[in-house]
């Protein structure tokens, strides 16, 4: 007799725990979702960002208008540190290359020298200088011996020129060995005194 009223309890708990239980389930989770597995943080909004491109292309556009301000922050950039120095030594001077480049410009100043002295009396002979010279020659001494004076049989070009020449070739050699001589010596110096030192620096 007493089992009867019990079950009806029972089910009557049982009906009233359904309604509390779907009205739990309505309401809306307190828990955040979960963050996505790259760990990326969000990305700010659109206004933001189209914002944020229009300054920066603004930005560039009035750099591009003003290049002097280009200038005036690289240099400032650069005056925040100071100028790197590199202090270096000439220790030795290859002889062979020396001989080389000696020799090529001693040629090319031995060239350089013919070809003024020949412009130099090309342009002497044009002037009429000779002529002149041979005129008052002839009228300050006079007679036949002063006729037959020529300046030029001993200052013509091909005599000056074949001059040239020789002084060109010995100015090769000279120079040539001289310069050669030189590289051996400062070689010989430098092994006792270390060598010239120099120091070099950046622009400011």
């Amino acid at each position: 007799m007493t089992e009867r009223p019990v079950e009806r309890t029972s089910t009557r708990t049982g009906l009233d725990r359904k309604p509390a239980q779907q009205a739990a389930a309505s309401k809306p989770s307190a828990v955040p979702p979960p963050a996505s597995s790259g760990g990326t943080p969000p990305r700010a909004p659109l206004t933001e960002r189209i914002s944020a491109k229009l300054s920066n292309a603004a930005d560039e556009h009035r750099a591009n208008a003003n290049p002097d301000s280009k200038v005036a922050v690289k240099k400032a950039a650069q005056g925040s540190r100071p100028p790197r120095r590199a202090r270096l030594r000439l220790s030795r001077i290859d002889p062979w290359s020396v001989m080389k480049t000696a020799f090529l410009l001693s040629v090319a100043f031995g060239v350089v020298t013919i070809v003024s002295v020949l412009m130099v009396w090309s342009v002497l002979g044009a002037a009429g200088v000779w002529d002149s010279i041979n005129k008052t020659v002839q009228d300050i001494v006079g007679g036949q011996d002063a006729s037959s004076f020529d300046v030029q049989n001993y200052v013509g070009t091909s005599r000056v020129l074949g001059f040239t020449m020789l002084v060109a070739v010995i100015d090769v050699v000279l120079l040539t060995a001289i310069a050669t001589l030189g590289a051996f010596l400062y070689n010989m110096a430098a092994a006792l005194l270390g060598g010239i030192e120099v120091t070099l620096a950046e622009d400011s």
